[in-house]
């Protein structure tokens, strides 16, 4: 199974401690939402990374290749089915490759609130780890 990694997700090592075994496997776009941030996480100490559909933009991230032991750890981490959905959404790599996946979505959104520095240090190490500008 595919899974659609963005925000804090991509940060490569977080993901090896979250999920051992997963595999990496390549940089990959979503259209038509936008990565947003809303909400409250004691965890980050600020707005919770999540996505929203958004015609004309799109999030960029990183498709892992997860086992089912790795899919309930993420949903115990996501707070599934409670807090996130899980969707499935159709990504696209840099060759115009599509591929389907899954990821996760925040249920109520609300408004829009600022992520803290240490989430965005982990979303910035992602970026690097995936050579995402």
């Amino acid at each position: 199974m595919y899974y659609f990694a963005y925000a804090a997700d991509l940060d490569r090592k977080l993901m090896e401690s979250q999920c051992p075994g997963c595999k990496a496997r390549f940089s990959a776009n979503l259209p038509n939402y936008k990565l947003i941030f809303s909400g409250w996480s004691k965890q980050w100490n600020g707005g919770m990374a999540s996505i929203k559909t958004y015609r004309g933009d799109h999030v960029s991230g990183a498709v892992y290749e997860v086992t089912d032991a790795h899919i309930r750890k993420l949903d115990n981490l996501y707070g599934y089915p409670s807090l996130f959905d899980r969707i499935k959404v159709t990504v696209w790599d840099d060759t115009g490759k599509s591929t389907e996946a899954f990821t996760y979505i925040k249920k109520q959104q609300g408004d829009e609130s600022k992520p803290s520095p240490e989430l965005m240090s982990r979303i910035k190490q992602g970026y690097r780890d995936w050579d995402i500008d």
